[in-house]
């Protein structure tokens, strides 16, 4: 007689192999069995192989019928331990069958046919280091799901329940940070390999801001961002000026013959003068005792320090699209916030960083990174005669060019009741893709030096399918997987918690964190997390609607009010988790990525096609009115504003505009006026950017270039340029039938 093992391949049968699992077993649960009835459990299965009188006999059979003899003869507890034993090694095997199947696809298919290779927009994942980090993030997510995740979550995340984001990264670490690049700066920095000086000039402020961003990214999973670009930047172009000041008086002594000034004085002048402040010129001229001569001076100096600054911004824009991070495979997710500096550096700043934007990368290209977010607020630069009013302006030119920057609304209730004048970390900054955090019920609610731990999602349409559309039924469903999400959330920080300083050389090394310069090398990070959010996205809230009340949200009024009460639902629960807990949960507008696609897919699986719920590609990400459904944009502002008041773990915006916004600046402003006059907390304009490489035309193209007339070919493809969740992506294939997908992906992504 042969054993048919599973993979197909036969062996003789051995009766041993029987008794050596029965005897395992024994040991496990029921040591006080004696071996002769081992023995004899060991025959009554060979009688029984027999009696089937088969030449081959499977793998599964002969485990089927120890089961039975055991159960037959009374052994309950070592039918159960064999059961669980088979249930658990079918789990291993299947995993390391999925997991074999996924790492063959990353390795030799294209980029454009497997899901885990689209995940985040800005990995070239058919780049070597890109194929790499893919296959090391599925190993670990192997690791982590069949080997460390209690069963509950990982059946959660496997039914699709709920999405478990960055399982690879479950044991490692923790999700983003708003970098406060001033405190770091002051004095210098380490990033592990030798120390860098605090920066004299604006250049270099420029570019450790870069590197700030590429090393604390090294540290963590998620993004980085930068909470007060401007006022940062401003110091380094103060510097500048003294410096340039100097230079300019040294040469204008040189060149006129005149008596070189004392030193001390020209450095007392130096520091009491201020850039692009006409009252400079007369504090130089009783100085230099010549007030042509001082005039000339200063605007040189001022002339000089205006065009390192635009090399300086040109330069860091160029940096964030080039530099890399995790073995070379991910450009950094990076972000600047910027808007409130009123200072004439601050303004500089803002000018160059913004024309940077405007004018691309070296062939005109537009710039993926960083996200760019300018802060409006009234009283700053939102309204005619603030300080920063035209910058306001020229940032919509920019958007209504690039799609960056997008905007951020301080004026927001839920915003400006932590608005302090002149306290920049007061101002609420974002990650860029949505990410908020503020509120602290454990120490002072700033922006600089904090960020979310981590989120999970739930899979809102098929809570509402499982529910069969009864509105109760769904209501316990979506307890039961909110409870689920924060106890995941717990388990993942037991480990993170334990971890130590030097396990985050750069976050927590170099006081990054906050609070995290109170710590020891050798110290636990656990009592400095407790400043980080903890959040509970949702994904799908149209579908939902439909199928629980047979409309969206934009097109029924009860849809709308159901719609507030499902996402109040769950702020409620994450304002009570705050309250219990003394942690920062919150509630979010999930950037869902790949996750609308995956979470689609499961849920057409199980319940097949049902129009508005699981006829499309991907869900509607989080609470907005789906892309298909024609609506005017004052409406839909209108529909999803009072949603951003209750994520305050993050939100966003989208208006869709499919002409060119760059010839109607007027509309664009009437647009983002209108979404900052609703209390939208984050918004932008989406709109078609697209550039052909040849000529360096950035606009619309359709089949021809507008500039030289060129039709693409397969060498020379036009660049369509879209916005994922937040963060834009380029195609070269744009038309190729296997990036369908793609272009349907950043429909549903706003």
């Amino acid at each position: 007689m042969q054993v048919i093992k599973r993979n197909g391949a036969k062996v003789d049968f051995d009766g041993h192999k029987i008794f050596n699992a029965l005897n395992k077993c024994r040991d496990a649960v029921a040591p006080e069995i004696n071996t002769k009835v081992i023995q004899q459990l060991t025959r009554d299965v060979v009688s029984a192989i027999e009696v089937l009188g088969s030449q081959d006999i499977s793998v599964e059979t002969i485990q089927d019928l120890v089961e039975t003899a055991l159960m037959m003869n009374g052994y309950y507890s070592m039918a159960k331990a064999y059961i669980e034993y088979r249930y658990l090694h079918k789990i291993s095997r299947d995993a390391n069958e999925n997991l074999m199947a996924t790492c063959k696809e990353i390795f030799f298919a294209d980029s454009a046919d497997v899901d885990a290779k689209r995940s985040n927009a800005n990995i070239n994942t058919d780049a070597p280091m890109g194929i790499m980090l893919n296959i090391g993030a599925e190993s670990s997510k192997h690791f982590v799901n069949n080997y460390v995740l209690p069963k509950e979550f990982a059946d959660a995340h496997k039914e699709h329940f709920i999405h478990i984001h960055d399982q690879d990264f479950s044991l490692i670490t923790l999700n983003c940070c708003q970098i406060d690049l001033l405190k770091l700066l002051h004095g210098g920095f380490s990033t592990g390999h030798g120390f860098l000086r605090e920066p004299n000039s604006i250049r270099s402020y420029a570019a450790l801001a870069c590197i700030a961003i590429q090393a604390n990214q090294n540290d963590m999973f998620g993004g980085q961002s930068i909470n007060a670009f401007d006022f940062a930047m401003a110091e380094g172009v103060k510097k500048s000026f003294r410096k340039a000041l100097y230079l300019e008086i040294e040469r204008a002594c040189s060149y006129t013959n005149a008596r070189i000034i004392d030193a001390d004085v020209v450095d007392q002048c130096r520091f009491s003068l201020k850039f692009d402040d006409v009252r400079s010129i007369d504090l130089l001229a009783e100085v230099l005792e010549d007030r042509e001569l001082a005039k000339k001076i200063y605007v040189n100096a001022c002339q000089s320090v205006a065009e390192e600054t635009h090399q300086a911004m040109e330069a860091l824009i160029h940096n964030f699209n080039t530099l890399h991070s995790r073995a070379g495979a991910q450009v950094p997710f990076s972000s600047i916030n910027y808007g409130m500096d009123t200072s004439p550096e601050g303004r500089l700043v803002i000018r160059e960083v913004l024309t940077a934007i405007k004018n691309g990368l070296g062939k005109g290209e537009t710039a993926i990174f960083p996200i760019s977010v300018f802060q409006l607020k009234s009283g700053v630069n939102y309204n005619e005669g603030d300080p920063n009013y035209d910058l306001f302006k020229y940032a919509c030119e920019v958007s209504a060019k690039r799609l960056f920057p997008n905007f951020l609304n301080l004026d927001a209730p839920y915003n400006a009741q932590y608005y302090k004048a002149g306290d920049y970390n007061s101002f609420v900054a974002t990650m860029g893709c949505r990410s908020r955090v503020m509120g602290n019920v454990n120490g002072a609610e700033v922006s600089g030096g904090r960020g979310n731990f981590a989120f999970v999602t739930i899979n809102l349409p098929k809570l509402a399918l499982e529910a069969g559309g009864d509105t109760d039924k769904f209501f316990a469903l979506y307890d039961k997987y909110i409870q689920l999400c924060h106890d995941y959330l717990l388990f993942r920080l037991k480990y993170i918690a334990a971890k130590k300083v030097y396990n985050f050389p750069f976050l927590m090394g170099q006081g990054v964190w906050l609070d995290s310069d109170k710590l020891n090398p050798d110290d636990e990070i656990g009592e400095v997390l407790k400043h980080a959010s903890y959040s509970i996205g949702f994904c799908g809230l149209a579908e939902c609607l439909i199928a629980l009340t047979g409309k969206h949200h934009g097109e029924s009024q009860q849809a709308q009010s159901l719609g507030l009460d499902i996402v109040g639902h769950l702020r409620a629960k994450t304002d009570a988790f705050t309250a219990a807990d003394h942690m920062n949960w919150t509630t979010f507008a999930t950037p869902a990525e790949s996750t609308a696609g995956t979470f689609q897919r499961a849920n057409r699986a199980k319940f097949g096609v049902i129009e508005g719920v699981t006829d499309r590609e991907y869900m509607t990400n989080s609470n907005h009115v789906p892309v298909y459904y024609k609506i005017s944009a004052f409406d839909k502002i209108k529909i999803e504003a009072p949603y951003h008041a209750l994520c305050n773990a993050g939100h966003i915006a989208y208006i869709e505009m499919d002409g060119d916004p760059s010839k109607n600046i007027h509309a664009f402003e009437k647009i983002i006026r209108a979404m900052h006059d609703a209390d939208m907390g984050y918004f932008s304009v989406n709109h078609p950017v697209d550039y052909d490489p040849v000529c360096g035309y950035t606009g619309i193209i359709n089949n021809v270039c507008p500039k030289c007339g060129r039709k693409e070919t397969p060498r020379q493809r036009f660049i369509k340029v879209r916005r994922i969740t937040g963060y834009l992506s380029p195609t070269y294939r744009w038309n190729d039938p296997k990036r369908a997908e793609l272009r349907d992906r950043t429909k549903h992504a706003g």
